[in-house]
């Protein structure tokens, strides 16, 4: 018998129900089959081992060290003390420390099977969710993570906040499974409001999940809004980016764009990372509702034959935007839409350090390294200085796109004492630093991630290193350059659009992509196919040199590239259309059109 596919899966699961409830109640066994773990995802958890030992323990024919990662649901990255040191003390769950991730939330990792429903229940009774975290769903909606006290900072978290709402998914399963059905009636599992006659064009058949149906989305979904000139959350690497319009103070409607994506397999030319493209313009009042266009849209046309081209990214550069864009206007019925307007951004970078949030409080963003919240032996005591700043002055934090984290509504009186707290623990200002430095961003990878390559986040401070001293013996140390690694082609950390990404290839053998852009609007190219992890620094102070040669006058190292270096021989759309199609064709017959 073959093995079931994930669509078969998802459409036998029960609304994403499943085995697990009697598979996390034995004990007997550390893990649970492969079909339970894809259903396990949307739950917001993954199983995984830790790869360090998993040779050792092949040899003396002994099982995977296996564990299971939880990833917490944020929107906007916002969490509250109280609500951040219940996560610090689930870390005695996992291996002793927490993640922040580039998508504003937090993962535990290491917890093992026993313990997983505990860990589930504590976020849940926290007012937070692991609901939707992972899987075929959207995921925790990024906003701006700066608390500015403003009408349109108000209105982006807003709508995180709505979109999270709109988009769970609709099953007593995870209340089931995970609170054996404990009635909760936090903020994020409350009905939102639906425009009926949007819902009737949007409807999955009767019975089924309103917008996910029976089975769900052909892939996972990412959704991320960001006000201009400041691109933290990255849009151009969503499935749905969106960024207000600001009419005398107040927003008046977003620019919705699609098709963003940077998942890949190495020497696959059917898979290739994309940046969103402009959709259109929605009135506020509307802009959830055409986010359910455009998912249900996906949900409809996505491909559920290879999933390896079932991001939107391929559904739009199947149908074509302007095809694209006719679907969505026509699930919108009786609602205007108009022209995206033009976007302009200078930066994905943090503003860390002390600043006004324009209340008369003070926020400070500290950088983290890699997102690692984790009392170093010898280095910055993350973890016990937050919890005990969460603790003495219960202030509310947030987790930033690029994996720091914020200390917000600072009273001026409070301010020594967070000062106070942060050298207690060894947690220095980013002063000093290397622009460089303070945005490099890597993914979790090795020991954890089982698709991981190669090294990432335990690699790149290393690699830092040395480029952190070319950049200063250049005078280039203040120069807005993105660094970003990731231990395979799936590209979690967003590599494909910085100026210099690494993505793993094997062990210590990276390909190097070099010509993004610090402002998140353009992806990189293939300069070397495979790059040992000790020749990285040599060859990124190649480019580095040339730049500092050849630059114009307030030239940056994205402009100086794109001004100067191609970026490699990517198909275009238009061959990448034909090729998928063949790809299509030639796994489900004649049926391209059903793939989507």
């Amino acid at each position: 018998m073959s093995k079931a596919s994930v669509e078969e899966i998802k459409i036998a699961s029960e609304g994403l129900r499943g085995q697990l409830a009697e598979l996390f109640s034995d004990t007997s066994t550390p893990n649970i089959p492969e079909d339970a773990n894809i259903l396990l995802k949307h739950h917001g958890s993954y199983q995984q081992d830790d790869r360090d030992v998993r040779t050792e323990r092949t040899k003396a024919k002994l099982e995977k060290a296996w564990s299971f990662m939880i990833r917490s649901k944020m929107p906007g990255g916002r969490i509250s003390a109280k609500q951040w040191l219940i996560h610090d003390d689930l870390c005695t769950k996992a291996c002793g420390n927490m993640r922040l991730t580039n998508r504003q939330g937090i993962q535990l990792h290491g917890v093992l099977k026993g313990g997983l429903k505990e860990v589930i229940q504590n976020v849940c009774h926290s007012g937070l969710s692991t609901m939707g975290a992972c899987g075929d769903v959207v995921r925790n909606t990024m906003g701006p993570a700066a608390p500015i006290k403003d009408a349109v900072h108000a209105d982006t978290q807003k709508l995180t906040e709505e979109i999270s709402q709109r988009f769970l998914w609709r099953s007593t399963a995870y209340a089931d499974i995970w609170l054996d059905g404990e009635k909760i009636d936090p903020e994020w599992i409350k009905d939102p409001e639906v425009n009926p006659a949007v819902r009737e064009a949007t409807q999955a058949p009767e019975g089924e999940d309103p917008i996910y149906g029976k089975v769900y989305l052909p892939r996972k979904f990412k959704i991320g809004v960001a006000i201009q000139p400041c691109n933290d959350a990255d849009i151009y690497s969503q499935d749905v980016g969106l960024v207000p319009h600001v009419v005398n103070g107040e927003v008046e409607g977003y620019t919705i764009t699609v098709g963003g994506g940077f998942g890949m397999s190495h020497g696959q030319l059917s898979t290739r990372p994309f940046l969103g493209q402009p959709l259109l313009y929605a009135k506020r009042a509307h802009v959830v509702d055409a986010i359910e266009a455009v998912v249900t849209t996906q949900r409809d046309h996505g491909n559920r034959v290879e999933r390896k081209n079932a991001r939107l990214k391929y559904t739009v550069q199947t149908m074509g935007i302007d095809g694209f864009r006719a679907e969505v206007v026509r699930r919108l019925p009786g609602i205007e839409t108009f022209p995206a307007k033009e976007l302009s951004f200078d930066s994905v970078e943090d503003n860390l350090g002390w600043h006004e949030q324009g209340d008369g409080k003070l926020y400070c963003a500290v950088y983290v390294s890699m997102g690692r919240v984790v009392d170093r032996e010898n280095g910055p005591q993350y973890r016990s200085a937050f919890a005990e700043i969460s603790k003495t002055l219960d202030l509310p934090l947030i987790v930033t796109p690029n994996t720091n984290l914020i200390i917000a509504d600072v009273s001026p009186d409070q301010k020594a004492a967070v000062d106070a707290i942060l050298a207690k623990h060894g947690v220095v200002h980013s002063d000093g630093m290397t622009r460089a430095r303070k945005v490099a961003h890597a993914c979790v990878a090795l020991p954890t991630c089982g698709l991981a390559l190669s090294e990432s986040e335990r690699a790149l401070p290393g690699f830092m290193d040395k480029i952190d001293d070319s950049l200063r013996e250049l005078g280039l140390e203040n120069e807005p350059i993105l660094f970003r690694m990731t231990g395979c082609p799936n590209g979690c950390g967003r590599p494909y659009n910085a100026d210099f990404g690494f993505v793993g290839r094997s062990p210590n053998k990276y390909a190097m992509f070099v010509g993004g852009s610090i402002r998140g609007n353009r992806l990189a190219g293939l300069e070397f196919k495979t790059v040992l992890g000790e020749d990285v620094p040599a060859k990124v102070r190649e480019f580095l040199t040339a730049f500092k040669s050849e630059r114009k006058d307030g030239e940056i190292f994205a402009d100086w590239f794109a001004r100067t270096r191609t970026t490699g021989d990517a198909p275009t759309p238009e061959q990448f259309h034909i090729e998928l199609a063949e790809r299509a064709a030639k796994l489900a017959g004649d049926k391209v059109g059903e793939a989507g």
